[in-house]
């Protein structure tokens, strides 16, 4: 399987406009899933919401068409598609002729489906939406619901992952909350460019004190994975160490590239969020 490191990440690329499938880059899930102790099939449910802000198309008349596009990615796909090589991939489709928006979308079913689902022993489907430009108006801005955790007054001094700060009051009545955060930045795994995010953790069970989980979501600051695994990681150190009947992770990072990343974690089966960016998205 690719490895990020031959990705076209950080390279100097030839752009084309010219439709091309052989662009998208898969990525195994599996080894960084290792790395924080998932062997086999995940303890969670979920998927990953991208957003595709510069896509476009001919026409057969030989006119530019636009859309925005929405893709599902279940996280039960054995690989990601890396976000320059979906840029890249994207782009192909801008001098190419489609006989119409519903054969762009099938396209890209089909592409993107066979990348994530490559390898696994009964391959499925991922969902594609176009949204074309007179249902523009109806997008949407609307920040995380929850009690923000940046209203805390704290100080900040480990900035790489650092889950013994996390912590849950196991001896007093469970809770059910929603808390959020607007403080959430890592760094892309090969070239190290900044990833901004906010973040969603919504759960039951005893109660995680609030001061040392906005540390402890501050101290992804100078780390270095992909926003899926990111987020992998915080549901699993959430999980072990605040021990919630119940949790559900999910966090938005501003765009790169015309495209942003939404992945989200739940420990039980639960409708995805609506795909609505928030405002510094």
């Amino acid at each position: 399987m690719n490895s990020p490191d031959l990705s076209q990440l950080g390279r100097p690329v030839h752009y084309t406009d010219q439709y091309d499938a052989s662009l998208l880059y898969p990525i195994a899930r599996a080894g960084k899933r290792e790395e924080i102790g998932i062997a086999g099939a995940p303890p969670f449910f979920g998927a990953d919401l991208w957003t595709s802000y510069e896509l476009s198309w001919l026409n057969p008349r030989g006119k530019p068409q636009v859309a925005i596009g929405h893709f599902t990615i279940p996280c039960e796909t054995p690989n990601i598609v890396e976000s320059k090589s979906l840029k890249l991939y994207l782009g192909s489709f801008s001098g190419t002729v489609f006989a119409s928006a519903d054969a762009v979308r099938d396209r890209l079913r089909a592409d993107l489906s066979e990348a994530v689902w490559r390898g696994a022993p009964s391959p499925s489907t991922v969902g594609v939406r176009l949204l074309l430009p007179d249902l523009f108006d109806q997008e949407q801005v609307h920040e995380l619901d929850g009690l923000s955790l940046d209203r805390l007054d704290i100080e900040c001094t480990q900035y790489t992952p650092a889950p013994e700060l996390l912590k849950s009051a196991v001896d007093e009545p469970p809770v059910e909350e929603v808390l959020t955060s607007n403080l959430l930045k890592s760094n892309c795994l090969v070239t190290g460019q900044p990833d901004w995010g906010s973040i969603q953790i919504r759960y039951s069970g005893p109660q995680i004190e609030q001061g040392g989980l906005l540390r402890y979501l501050v101290s992804f600051r100078n780390h270095n994975e992909f926003h899926e695994q990111c987020v992998e990681r915080i549901f699993m150190d959430l999980w072990r160490r605040c021990r919630p009947t119940r949790l559900a992770v999910y966090a938005r990072y501003t765009r790169r590239g015309g495209l942003d990343i939404n992945p989200l974690r739940t420990s039980h089966p639960m409708a995805l969020p609506a795909n609505v960016r928030t405002a510094r998205q």
